[in-house]
């Protein structure tokens, strides 16, 4: 049987010490398996963009193991887990942290160039990843000339360009109004039913985190509830 794909065995991450000591996360232990889609949600402080930056290779574990295909990431030198996380994961975040001066097409090919992928190659991945998020026939538009959903589109075309394992959305729809925002989680939520892409998700609404299949809740450092999400009426 197959390693899961995340696995943390009773995870800590300290800050300071003494008086000022804060543990971000505190003996956190979960699966996560291919083809899930988890969302992450607690308050400010919870500890869930901790588990996230860890999950990211962002961060290291004080004590404890992250496991990603039953590999030891917290054993991985710097550059090794910079592999890891070119190759493995793709980000979307918050603020789609698109180049102003770029083409949609060529902010998709940006991750392939770090990657070595030839030219030819690497455009017609982004031209495929443009496609599969609704936005062909907008290759050579920048972001000013699109809105702020179709940015978004950009940024998980550019996440999926390069194959990853996992896709990391951090409050992907936070800087969206709710019609926009639905429209994001719908194509998430069929990436990961049609594609069986891995999305792990942090989000602080509960109608965004509805769209998951999973729910996990931090509070104070630990994992406080870990269960199915309800289907959507």
């Amino acid at each position: 049987m197959a390693p899961p794909l995340i696995a943390f065995r009773n995870v800590a991450r300290h800050y300071g010490t003494g008086e000022a000591l804060v543990r971000a996360l505190d003996g956190v232990s979960f699966d996560i398996h291919a083809g899930e889609f988890v969302a992450i949600m607690g308050p400010s402080g919870s500890g869930k963009s901790t588990a996230m930056n860890i999950i990211g290779c962002l961060d290291r574990p004080t004590s404890g193991e992250y496991l990603f295909k039953g590999l030891a990431v917290q054993g991985l030198d710097q550059d090794a887990r910079a592999l890891l996380r070119r190759h493995a994961l793709g980000f979307v975040f918050q603020g789609f942290n698109l180049l102003a001066r770029q083409s949609a097409l060529e902010n998709v090919e940006l991750p392939l160039i770090y990657k070595g992928v030839p030219r030819a190659e690497r455009r017609a991945l982004a031209r495929a990843a443009l496609h599969k998020v609704g936005l062909e026939g907008r290759e050579g538009h920048d972001p000013s000339q699109l809105s702020g959903g179709q940015q978004q589109r950009v940024a998980i075309a550019r996440a999926l360009a390069g194959g990853p394992s996992v896709i990391l959305a951090d409050e992907p729809t936070g800087n969206l109004d709710s019609a926009r925002s639905h429209e994001i989680m719908r194509l998430l939520q069929a990436l990961n039913r049609d594609e069986g892409l891995t999305v792990v998700m942090v989000t602080h609404e509960d109608d965004i985190a509805a769209y998951a299949k999973r729910l996990m809740v931090f509070t104070d450092g630990h994992l406080t509830r870990d269960e199915p999400v309800k289907e959507r009426a």
